[in-house]
C-alpha cells in the first residue's frame, strides 16, 4: 500500500514540478513582462481609458482593471502564465485520473517548446489567446469525467467564456475556437453531419460576433485597422497583375511605386511608422476608399474578382513566408529579448536565464520545431487517423482547431511573425501527445502510421532541402 501511494504521488509530483519549472523560468527571465510596441500602445490606452480598436480593446479593458492591483505589465504576464500553464495542468490532471502517467508527462512537456517559453514572457494578445484556449481545452477534457449535470454545465460554461474571450483578441480567432466550442456541446448537437454543421454555424456566428460586440460595449473608437489587410492585398494584386488595383491616390505610376513598396513578408511599408513610408500609404488609401462611400472589404472583393490569379499568387507567397516553408533566410527575429523604449521605464533585465531561453529559441527557429508548416502537416496527419483513436473526442477538435487557425493565415494575415502560430504549435503538440499515447497501446499497421506522419515527413524534407540549395 505504501509503495503504491509513493508511485501515485511521484506520478503526480513529476509533471507538476516540470510545469512549475517552466512557468517560473519564464516569469523570472522576463519579469515584469516584455513590452513590444504593441503592448506599449495597449498599456497607454489601458491607463488612459481612451480605447480604439487597432489592438484588441478587450485586452486593454482587462489590463485597465488590473492596473489598480499592480501597475505595469506584471499582472498581464501572470495572467498569461496562469492560463497557459493552468490549462496544461488541467490536461495533466485529466491524464493522471485516467492512470496515463506517460501521457501526463508528455502533456506537461508540451509547454517547453522553446518558442512558447520565450513568447509567453512577452505581453501579447497571441499569448493571452493561446492561454485561454489551452485552459478551455483542459476544461473540455474534464467534461468527460463530469457525471453530475451541474458540474458539467459549469465546466462547459466557463470553457465557452474562455472561447468567447479568445475570440475578442483576434478577428481570425473563430477558426481556432469553433472546433472546441462544437466539442463542448451535448452529444445530441453533434450526432450526424447535419447537426454538426448547424452547431458549427451557430458557433462561428457567435465567435465572429464576439470581437465587434466587445468593442462596442467597451466604446472603442474605429481606427481603420481593417485597412491593413485591404492595403496589403491590393498591393499584392497590383504587384502580381501589373495593373493598379488601388483607388486613385494621387501617385504617378502607382504600379512602379507599389513595386518598390510591396513585400510578401508584411504590410508595414504602407504604414506610417516605418522610416520611409510608401507614397501609397495607409491614410491615402483609406481616404480614397472612404470618398467612394464603399466598404473597404467590398472594394477588395472587387479587386480579387478582377484579378483572382494575382491575388492567389500574392497570398501563397505570403503564406509560404509566414509558415517558414520554402524560405532561405530568417524572416525576422523569432522572439524579442528586450522591451521597446517606453515612458514608464518598464523593461526586462538581462541575465543568464533570459539569455539561455532566448538563445535556445533562436536556435530552434532554424529547426522544424519552429516551422509552422511542419506543425500544420502534423495536425493534418493526426486528423487522418484520429477517428479511430480512444481519445478522438479530444484529438479531433484540438487538431482541427490548430489546423484551421494556422491555415487561416493564408487569408487573414498581414505579417509573418512566429507568435501568430503559437496556438497552432501548442495545440498540435497536445494532439500529437494524445495520439502517440493512444497508439502506444495498440497494434498499429505500418500503413496507418505512414498515413499519419507522411505529410510532416514530406514537408520537413522539402523545408530542409530548400534551405540547403544555396549551399550545394
Amino acid at each position: 500500500m505504501t509503495s503504491w501511494f509513493r508511485r501515485e504521488a511521484l506520478s503526480a509530483i513529476s509533471p507538476a514540478l516540470l510545469m512549475l519549472m517552466g512557468a517560473t523560468a519564464t516569469a523570472l527571465a522576463y519579469w515584469p513582462g516584455l513590452m513590444t510596441w504593441d503592448a506599449i500602445r495597449q498599456y497607454d490606452q489601458a491607463t488612459s481609458g481612451a480605447f480604439d480598436d487597432w489592438h484588441p480593446p478587450a485586452m486593454e479593458w482587462l489590463w485597465r482593471q488590473l492596473v489598480p492591483i499592480h501597475a505595469g505589465p506584471a499582472p498581464m504576464l501572470v495572467l498569461q502564465l496562469l492560463l497557459f500553464w493552468g490549462g496544461l495542468a488541467l490536461l495533466v490532471a485529466w491524464a493522471l485520473k485516467g492512470q496515463r502517467r506517460g501521457l501526463a508527462m508528455a502533456l506537461a512537456a508540451c509547454g517547453f517548446l522553446p518558442i512558447s517559453l520565450a513568447l509567453t514572457g512577452a505581453v501579447l494578445k497571441d499569448c493571452l489567446m493561446a492561454g485561454a484556449l489551452v485552459s478551455a481545452t483542459g476544461l473540455l477534457a474534464w467534461g468527460s469525467y463530469a457525471s453530475r449535470p451541474v458540474i458539467r454545465a459549469l465546466l462547459i460554461g466557463f470553457a465557452v467564456l474562455l472561447l468567447l474571450f479568445a475570440s475578442t483578441l483576434r478577428f481570425n480567432a473563430f477558426l481556432a475556437t469553433v472546433p472546441i466550442f462544437v466539442a463542448l456541446m451535448p452529444e445530441t448537437a453533434r450526432s450526424g453531419r447535419l447537426r454538426i454543421a448547424g452547431t458549427a454555424l451557430i458557433a462561428a456566428l457567435l465567435m465572429i460576433a464576439a470581437l465587434p460586440v466587445a468593442n462596442r460595449l467597451i466604446g472603442a473608437q474605429s481606427s481603420g485597422v481593417e485597412m491593413s489587410l485591404v492595403i496589403f492585398d491590393l498591393g499584392g494584386i497590383t504587384e502580381h497583375s501589373g495593373i493598379d488595383a488601388f483607388p486613385p491616390v494621387g501617385v504617378a505610376d502607382p504600379v512602379a511605386v507599389n513595386h518598390h513598396c510591396y513585400s510578401p513578408v508584411k504590410w508595414d511599408p504602407y504604414s506610417w511608422w516605418v522610416d520611409a513610408p510608401c507614397a501609397i500609404g495607409f491614410a491615402n488609401v483609406r481616404t480614397a476608399i472612404a470618398a467612394r462611400h464603399e466598404s473597404p472589404y467590398r472594394f477588395l472583393a472587387g479587386a480579387i474578382l478582377s484579378h483572382p490569379l494575382a491575388y492567389a499568387t500574392h497570398r501563397l507567397a505570403h503564406f509560404n513566408v509566414n509558415t517558414r516553408f520554402l524560405v532561405h533566410d530568417e524572416i525576422e527575429r523569432p522572439v524579442q529579448v528586450e522591451s521597446a523604449p517606453n515612458d514608464w521605464g518598464y523593461k526586462v533585465h538581462p541575465g543568464a536565464l533570459l539569455s539561455t531561453i532566448d538563445g535556445i529559441a533562436l536556435i530552434s527557429a532554424h529547426t522544424p520545431l519552429d516551422w509552422p508548416i511542419v506543425w500544420l502537416a502534423l495536425a493534418f496527419g493526426v486528423l487522418t487517423i484520429a477517428g479511430s483513436l480512444p481519445s478522438r473526442n479530444l484529438v479531433i477538435p484540438i487538431a482541427l482547431s490548430a489546423l484551421l487557425y494556422g491555415l487561416g493565415y493564408g487569408v487573414f494575415s498581414v505579417a509573418a511573425e512566429l507568435r501568430y502560430h503559437l496556438w497552432t504549435m501548442i495545440a498540435t503538440a497536445i494532439a500529437l501527445a494524445l495520439t502517440l499515447a493512444d497508439l502506444s497501446g495498440a497494434q498499429v499497421s505500418r500503413q496507418r502510421l505512414l498515413r499519419a506522419f507522411a505529410p510532416a515527413l514530406l514537408v520537413t524534407t522539402l523545408c530542409i532541402a530548400w534551405r540547403l540549395i544555396p549551399a550545394l
